[in-house]
């Protein structure tokens, strides 16, 4: 894997957030395609301004997070953290990101001691290994025509989608991804990447029953809300396979689910988001 400073060196910069006082940290942005503010992002962010807050033997074991606000990438966000219970073994906290005065995302994380306890998991599926797909970047720069320049922006994590070897009937989305640096053991940094790869290409999941039917031009996204779940503890540098479908859209939304393993089969972390799913009108 290649180690050179790019993208995911940045990542790792402005996840380290600047202490401006007790409970309150501020946040740089990266450069997107657009002038958009991701809300991986900020989820990210947000997690990272709870960890703060929080005995390192209590790692996050769910968030529960809403997207209020579109967020400008020019200004940075400062994240509020109210502690709003440590327990014995269960600690609360509410954390809102702020631009402008306003609230653009506010975030509910649980954080839990280790504990010993009964044990089961829904096995993964059958795929194909990482090692028998390309980069996705590799193949959209072989397409330029027919792929945007989103999709051959550079990233933090690579990504291999399976849909290169295999067609699904049920609409699902497997993509391997592997985050560009090698890192230490920090737990909580782990959890703070792996919630910003749980948003890259959610929302979209929905669209994809639609996709031969409706021009992707004539249809506007965006995240609603987004909840994750730790399962067990991981590597983010290693490759780990995120499985997303969409089991319903409704009244210009849709709704989208996902599961994280690593490539022994282990589930690591489960995850849901509601977007929007809007057909334009016709002008």
């Amino acid at each position: 894997m290649t180690e050179t400073k790019g993208r995911a060196e940045r990542l790792l910069e402005i996840l380290d957030l600047e202490n401006l006082e007790q409970n309150l940290y501020r946040g740089e942005n990266e450069v997107m395609p657009g002038n958009r503010l991701f809300g991986g992002q900020v989820l990210a962010q947000a997690l990272t301004a709870a960890n703060r807050t929080v005995e390192s033997n209590r790692p996050c074991h769910s968030l529960h997070g809403y997207f209020l606000r579109p967020g400008r990438p020019d200004i940075p966000a400062v994240y509020r953290v109210e502690r709003i219970r440590d327990g014995k073994s269960f600690c609360t906290r509410r954390i809102v990101a702020i631009q402008n005065g306003e609230a653009i995302f506010s975030m509910d994380a649980s954080f839990h001691i280790k504990e010993q306890g009964l044990e089961h998991q829904m096995d993964m599926r059958s795929l194909p290994t990482p090692e028998e797909l390309e980069d996705d970047i590799v193949i959209a720069k072989r397409n330029p025509v027919t792929n945007s320049p989103w999709a051959t922006r550079e990233r933090p994590f690579e990504l291999r989608t399976v849909s290169q070897k295999k067609t699904f009937d049920d609409n699902s989305n497997p993509v391997w991804i592997r985050f560009k640096k090698t890192i230490g053991n920090d737990l909580s940094l782990h959890q703070e990447l792996l919630a910003y790869a749980s948003d890259m290409g959610f929302v979209s999941t929905s669209y994809l029953p639609h996709s031969k039917t409706v021009s992707r031009d004539d249809v506007q996204m965006a995240s609603l809300d987004h909840a994750l779940w730790f399962h067990n503890d991981f590597d983010i540098s290693q490759w780990i396979i995120y499985i997303k479908d969409s089991t319903s859209t409704h009244g210009a939304k849709g709704f989208n689910r996902g599961s994280f393993y690593t490539k022994q089969g282990k589930l690591i972390a489960s995850s849901m988001q509601e977007g929007l799913l809007r057909v334009n009108k016709p002008r």
